[in-house]
């Protein structure tokens, strides 16, 4: 077998058996296309079906020179599914890389914003423009709605639900999933769409798509980063703040004033309730006052 044939099986089952999102299918090609180049550079000629352990391991060595820990936890973890894959349907009888150990990494919290923080972001929008508008319902959404950039970025009117309180989201691996929908988020939202939406050339392909670039077409990923830039930029607020700062702050506030975890997860569209865990970084103080809250022997 070779490389591109199995390379493309492995893609195969990634989007059709495990239904992962694009980025996540992208990201396991380009670990094996590093084995790959790894292979060449070296002048190492094996086949995903003979090659063995020790040259995974040099590969690994190598790797571990060009790339922080936490990437390289990633590259093996990626290479182990993809050599997984070709055992469970017989290519292969063992995997290569099955006592490779990942590098120990800590987990690292990104940073959450205060809600006075979010509003000072927000208080920096020029509402003078068009894009104002649309920039004050997006950070309204981000932080509203917990969504990831891709699922705002895909956001489509007819998946808003507003007399039912809900909007119908896209997320990975294309699960659809309702999150609940606050007044306030509604309200911008529906400044945006009345005020300006309504008024623009909208182009063919983009007449559902709720956030629109001044061309009227949909944004990308890299404008959504390039927008919350700048404005905390303007801000001067000295955080490392991304578009998933306000999921992450999302999820805090909601922790911090109560809700159920089990619920933050099916809003946060998490399929592990470990995976919403990490995000639960909330401090000593609080926990001190659930514990005075709720503890029978808290007196």
């Amino acid at each position: 077998m070779k490389w591109s044939h199995a390379i493309k099986d492995f893609e195969h089952y990634l989007r059709i058996e495990r239904g992962l999102s694009e980025n996540s299918i992208i990201s396991y090609i380009l670990d094996i296309e590093r084995l790959l180049k790894f292979l060449n550079d070296q002048n190492i000629t094996t086949t995903p079906l003979s090659i063995e352990k020790d040259i995974v391991q040099q590969f690994i060595f190598e790797t571990a020179k060009l790339v922080n820990p936490r990437s390289q936890s990633r590259i093996i973890s990626g290479l182990k599914s993809f050599f997984n894959y070709l055992v469970f349907e017989n290519y292969r009888e063992t995997n290569p890389m099955e006592l490779i150990e990942s590098p120990k990494i800590g987990r690292k919290l990104p940073d959450t914003l205060s809600v006075e923080e979010i509003d000072l972001i927000i208080s920096h929008i020029d509402l003078s423009t068009p894009e104002g508008e649309r920039n004050r319902a997006i950070i309204e959404t981000l932080y509203g709605c917990g969504l990831r950039v891709s699922e705002l970025i895909t956001l489509k009117i007819s998946s808003l639900f507003f007399n039912e309180g809900y909007i119908s989201v896209t997320g990975k691996g294309d699960k659809q999933r309702f999150v609940p929908i606050g007044d306030v988020t509604k309200k911008y939202i529906s400044i945006y769409r009345t005020e300006i939406r309504n008024h623009m050339d909208v182009k063919k392909g983009h007449e559902d798509t709720l956030f629109l670039n001044r061309r009227g077409k949909g944004l990308t990923r890299a404008m959504i980063f390039t927008i919350i830039k700048r404005l905390v930029e303007k801000s001067e607020i000295q955080k490392k703040i991304s578009p998933h700062t306000f999921r992450h702050s999302f999820a805090t506030h909601l922790l911090e004033n109560g809700a159920d975890l089990r619920a933050i997860q099916l809003m946060l569209g998490h399929e592990s309730i470990t995976t919403t865990e990490i995000y639960m970084h909330l401090d000593r103080s609080h926990l001190r006052e659930v514990m005075n809250s709720f503890h029978p022997r808290k007196g």
